[in-house]
């Protein structure tokens, strides 16, 4: 793993950007994870900016979200479906035809999993997978106890999950109960990972994914095993780790 502790969050998002950018502008049609939440918001600010400031060419690239909750359908506030065109891909050059997001109202979910699976597949699997973590050291919606050999599948949010994503919502009834998401053995699967998080309230989860033992209550840890594994942070982020690491 290679760690990069920045200032602040700020100057994490924009470390990440750039690596990004270094991605598609290396292979202009890179198969791209992306992720959502709070933690990667700035980072797409980033990329929109570079796209219409520099000319970030995104027109090639194909996507894959990581998750979906089950239930909300695309059009809802609080889908992933809504957050990625909301905050990055109506604001860039992308393709509609090559976004591929979990259809959290699928028919079939089982079926879907399995579909979304060779789909990754049949585009040669991801070149970069985004991630960020949770609290409890999830990624994706892979909660603790998940299998890390794990495949895209639909998964029981745990109550700390639900709870941190509340804010999201009018309250926790509101929050949905389940999800699909990318298998902790899909992730790793990625040729690079790119792991995001800041904030005191992450310094925890990146103490034991990045200087613990790997675990399937962290499922986070797995990334420990990743070849081309960078984890980008900021300094209330890295408070409690230990060792040496690139402050760049």
């Amino acid at each position: 793993m290679l760690i990069l502790i920045k200032e602040n969050a700020q100057q994490m998002s924009l470390e990440a950007a750039q690596q990004v950018a270094s991605q598609i502008k290396l292979k202009p049609d890179s198969v791209i994870g992306f992720a959502t939440g709070s933690t990667p918001l700035a980072m797409y600010k980033e990329l929109i900016k570079m796209h219409k400031e520099d000319g970030l060419d995104f027109s090639k690239i194909t996507s894959f979200n990581l998750d979906e909750y089950v239930e909300l359908p695309p059009s809802h506030p609080e889908s992933y479906h809504y957050f990625m065109w909301e905050n990055l891909f109506k604001h860039i050059n992308i393709n509609p035809s090559n976004v591929h997001i979990p259809m959290g109202m699928a028919g079939n979910i089982d079926a879907f999993c399995d579909w979304y699976e060779e789909k990754i597949k049949s585009y040669g699997g991801i070149d970069l997978q985004i991630l960020g973590i949770g609290g409890n050291g999830h990624i994706a919606f892979n909660e603790p106890g998940s299998s890390l050999g794990s495949r895209t599948r639909i998964k029981t949010l745990g109550l700390k999950t639900r709870l941190d994503n509340s804010r999201f919502f009018s309250n926790l009834d509101e929050v949905p109960k389940y999800a699909i998401t990318m298998g902790v053995g899909t992730i790793m699967e990625a040729k690079k990972l790119l792991l995001l998080a800041n904030g005191i309230n992450k310094a925890d989860a990146i103490k034991a994914t990045v200087e613990g033992p790997i675990m399937a209550k962290y499922p986070a840890t797995i990334v420990q095993l990743h070849r081309y594994a960078t984890i980008i942070i900021d300094n209330e982020a890295a408070s409690k780790l230990e060792g040496e690491y690139i402050d760049k």
